[in-house]
């Protein structure tokens, strides 16, 4: 008979090898050196392009995509919807059981991790509610993103708040508290 531990880490095994490499990366990088335990790993078959996924960290509710470089314009473009049973799909709302909006950003040389919680996003009108449709997608503008008009500008500073570089000099206490702050 097996341990009950032997199958939890036999668990949490079979969830990393579903992940793909950037959540792989931030869950032997960050979220173990943070004590943030990951669990309950789903992927989303909608949005397979951006590796959606959901899961929970620490009892969180995370939902994660990988943003995608596009060739004309600065920063990452990134895709948040639903598709309520065979319909269009729609945005993500705030009456959604999501704390974390994560999206993982990655060039060549440079990879990093933006954490939103939740009341941010419908601050600034990505998230439906009663009185804002909410976004589908949107762009993200690491620190490393050069932006060139005003808009992407205040953008950028806003979410930079929400971010964080993976590297071997990662501020750990950041991360903590993006995961804590909602």
């Amino acid at each position: 008979m097996l341990s009950k531990s032997f199958l939890i880490s036999n668990q949490q095994s079979n969830q990393v090898a579903q992940m793909d490499k950037n959540l792989s990366q931030i869950k032997t990088e960050i979220y173990d050196k943070c004590a943030l335990e990951l669990s309950d790993f789903k992927t989303e078959t909608e949005s397979k392009a951006y590796n959606a996924c959901r899961f929970q960290l620490n009892g969180m509710h995370i939902l994660s995509r990988n943003a995608k470089i596009t060739p004309k314009k600065a920063g990452q473009f990134v895709t948040f919807w639903k598709r309520q049973k065979n319909g269009p799909i729609e945005p993500f709302s705030g009456n959604d059981a999501i704390d974390f909006y994560v999206v993982n950003v990655r060039t060549e040389h440079k990879f990093g991790q933006f954490v939103f919680p939740k009341s941010v996003l419908i601050k600034k009108g990505i998230l439906a509610t009663e009185n804002k449709d909410g976004k589908r997608a949107f762009r993200v503008y690491p620190h490393w993103d050069m932006v060139k008009s005003k808009q992407a500008e205040r953008t950028q500073k806003w979410q930079l708040n929400y971010f964080y570089e993976i590297s071997s000099l990662t501020n750990l206490q950041k991360v903590n508290q993006l995961y804590t702050n909602q």
